[in-house]
C-alpha cells in the first residue's frame, strides 16, 4: 500500500513532555510537578456566567472572528492592562486556545522557505507549527548567563535574507525569564531595520512578580509587525475552556479569520460567554493567583539555593529551571531516576530544546503542600547521588 502519511507529518517529533507523564498516569503515589497548569478552579462567577449562557439558550455559533462583546472586552483590557490599542471589529480574532492563534499566525505569514526564529528553551509547539506551516525553523539557544533573555547580538547573528518572523515567548515556558522594556527596545530596533514580523506570546503577561510586563506592540513602529497572542486558560485559570485571542495588523488579521473559519467555524460559545466576565471582573482573582504563585516561588528558590541547584530567579510565568549540571547526567537521565526513585515527576529541559539540557523544568502551579512534599524527596534524591559519587 503507498503510504497514507504526509512526509512533513512523519518528520514531526512528539512532544517530549509525554512520556513522564504517561509513566505518572500509572504510579499511584507519585507527585507531578510537570503539568503547566494551574492548580486553581476557574473563580466561581466566571463559571457562573458560562451556565447561566448555557441556561438562556446561547448554545449557537458566534461569528467567525468571535463574540461582540468580548472581542470588545479583550480590547478594552489590553489598552488599561498594555497599552495595546487595537479595533475590535478589524484586529481582534478569538481561537480555541492560544496554541490556534499561533498555528493560525504562521500559516498566514509563511511561504514555503521562509525563515522562523525561535528562541529556545521554550514552548513546544512552536517548532511544529513552523514545520505545519511548511517554513523553515532557525533556533536561537538562549544562554543562562543571560538569565535566557533573547539578546540583540544573537538575534542579529542569525538573520538571513530568508528570514520572515520571530517568535517572542515571554514571559517564558519552561524558564521563568522575562523581558524589560529596555531588553525589548533593542530588538525592535533590529526587527524594524530588517523589515521583521513579530509573533508575541503574551500568555503568562499577568504572571510576572515585582515588575509589570510590557509588549513589544506598545512600542514605536511595532504594533503594524507584531501580533500578540494571548488568552484565559493561565491568568484565569481557565485551561479547559480553550478560549485565546490574537491581536494584530487587519492585513494579517483578516487572513487569520479565513483560515479559522474553514479549521474551526468559531470558538466555543459557551467560553466566550464566561471570558466576558472574567475580563469584566477578574482582576481581584488573577490578583489572588498571582501572590500565591510568588509565595510558591521564593519557596523554590530559596530550597533550591539550600540544595545546591544552581537556578537564576525566574520573575514570570509559574516555572523554575534549575540547573542539574553537576550532577554528570543528562536532563532525561535525571528525571527517570527521579520518577523511578522518589516518585517525583519534572520535565528534562531538553523537551524545550537541545540548549536545555542541564535543567528541569519544574512548575509551581501546585500547591504548597504538595511543593513542599516534592522538594523534600528531591533533597533526598540528591543526597543519594552525592554520596554515589564520593564511594
Amino acid at each position: 500500500m503507498r503510504n497514507p502519511l504526509s512526509k512533513n507529518i512523519e518528520e514531526i517529533k512528539p512532544s517530549g513532555i509525554r512520556k513522564f507523564f504517561d509513566i505518572v498516569s500509572e504510579m499511584s503515589d507519585a507527585i507531578s510537578l510537570g503539568v503547566g497548569e494551574p492548580d486553581f478552579d476557574t473563580p466561581w462567577h466566571i463559571r457562573e456566567e458560562g451556565i447561566y449562557s448555557l441556561e438562556k439558550g446561547k448554545t449557537f455559533y458566534t461569528s467567525n472572528a468571535g463574540l461582540k462583546e468580548l472581542k470588545i472586552e479583550i480590547t478594552k483590557y489590553l489598552a488599561r492592562k498594555f497599552d495595546l490599542h487595537y479595533d475590535y471589529n478589524k484586529e481582534v480574532l478569538v481561537t480555541v486556545g492560544g496554541s490556534e492563534a499561533i498555528d493560525v499566525g504562521l500559516r498566514v505569514m509563511l511561504d514555503p522557505g521562509d525563515e522562523v526564529l525561535i528562541p529556545q528553551p521554550s514552548y513546544v509547539s512552536y517548532l511544529p507549527c513552523v514545520q505545519l506551516a511548511h517554513g523553515k525553523p532557525v533556533i536561537i539557544n538562549l544562554k543562562e548567563e543571560n538569565e535566557f533573555k533573547l539578546t540583540k547580538q544573537e538575534l542579529l547573528e542569525s538573520i538571513t535574507e530568508k528570514t520572515k518572523v520571530l517568535v517572542l515567548p515571554f514571559p517564558n515556558n519552561p524558564t521563568g525569564s522575562i523581558m524589560t522594556r529596555e531588553d525589548l527596545q533593542d530588538i525592535a530596533d533590529v526587527i524594524i531595520e530588517k523589515d521583521l514580523y513579530v509573533i508575541s506570546d503574551e500568555i503568562y503577561s499577568e504572571l510576572t512578580y515585582g515588575t509589570k510586563h510590557v509588549s513589544i506592540a506598545s512600542l514605536p513602529g511595532m504594533k503594524e509587525r507584531t501580533i500578540v497572542i494571548n488568552g484565559f486558560s493561565k491568568s484565569f485559570a481557565m485551561t479547559g475552556w480553550r478560549l485565546g485571542y490574537a491581536t494584530g495588523p487587519e492585513i494579517l488579521i483578516k487572513q487569520m479569520v479565513k483560515v479559522h473559519q474553514f479549521a474551526i467555524m468559531c470558538a466555543p460559545t459557551t467560553s466566550q460567554y464566561a471570558a466576558v466576565e472574567a475580563l469584566r471582573n477578574g482582576d481581584a482573582d488573577v490578583e489572588r493567583m498571582r501572590e500565591a504563585y510568588d509565595q510558591r516561588r521564593r519557596f523554590l528558590v530559596e530550597k533550591f539555593s539550600k540544595m545546591g541547584l544552581e537556578c537564576f530567579e525566574p520573575f514570570g510565568a509559574f516555572y523554575i529551571f534549575p540547573s542539574i549540571k553537576r550532577f554528570g547526567m543528562t536532563s532525561d537521565e535525571f528525571a527517570t531516576r527521579l520518577l523511578k526513585e522518589e516518585k517525583v515527576a519534572v520535565v528534562p529541559g531538553t523537551a524545550f530544546g537541545d540548549c536545555g539540557e542541564g535543567f528541569l523544568r519544574i512548575s509551581y502551579a501546585y500547591s504548597i503542600d504538595n511543593l513542599k512534599i516534592a522538594l523534600e524527596r528531591m533533597e533526598h534524591f540528591i543526597a543519594r547521588l552525592e554520596q554515589e559519587k564520593t564511594e
